[in-house]
């Protein structure tokens, strides 16, 4: 049976979902109310927001938490959790920066934690199956990944457009250098010439 890019991340939310069921952990999460919420403040937080616990980009947070910290998924529930009821899906980007030490990430190098490279939205459909029109592909498509934002992760190939583009500065600063030395050296003479 033909497996597709998009089967990995039914895969990673079934597994999971399966380990949080083996551990007892409920599947969704009521979010607490703050302890010193004002009953009668109008803008106090009086609704408890659901978390829930099966979503690609919740199971993506636990898997990245459980990983950097080497730990089970048991201890990272609650970080999950907060990440999710405070960023939401574009929190996993700042987790990510976060995780390499605050060192901005270039997805065109690091391959993305939530939509594994492939630089659209894994939780919603693709061009092809909602019939956009082809022009939509290429200005501020809405089916981009919302974590790296679409970036094409192409190691080897941006890695040699990096280079030919750092070898083309080397070349221009020797010539630039060149062309210095050579005006110094012209200074040097017409000064001498003018002393004598």
């Amino acid at each position: 049976m033909p497996t597709t890019a998009f089967d990995q991340f039914t895969r990673r939310t079934a597994d999971i979902t399966a380990q949080l069921t083996t551990l007892g952990i409920p599947l969704t999460a009521l979010a607490p109310a703050p302890a010193d919420a004002d009953p009668t403040d109008p803008w106090a937080i009086r609704y408890a927001v659901p978390i829930d616990r099966s979503t690609l980009a919740w199971c993506t947070a636990v898997q990245m938490l459980a990983s950097h910290h080497d730990t089970g998924i048991d201890h990272q529930v609650p970080a999950a959790d907060a990440l999710m009821r405070e960023c939401g899906v574009r929190g996993l980007t700042q987790l990510h920066t976060d995780l390499h030490h605050g060192a901005p990430i270039d997805y065109r190098f690091t391959r993305c934690p939530y939509c594994s490279g492939i630089g659209e939205d894994p939780t919603r459909p693709d061009c092809q199956d909602v019939g956009c029109a082809p022009w939509h592909e290429f200005a501020g498509h809405e089916h981009l990944c919302p974590v790296c934002h679409g970036d094409d992760y192409q190691p080897q190939w941006f890695a040699e457009e990096q280079m030919t583009d750092l070898e083309e500065l080397l070349a221009d600063a020797i010539e630039e250098n060149e062309e210095r030395a050579l005006l110094q050296t012209r200074t040097r003479l017409r000064c001498r010439t003018v002393r004598t």
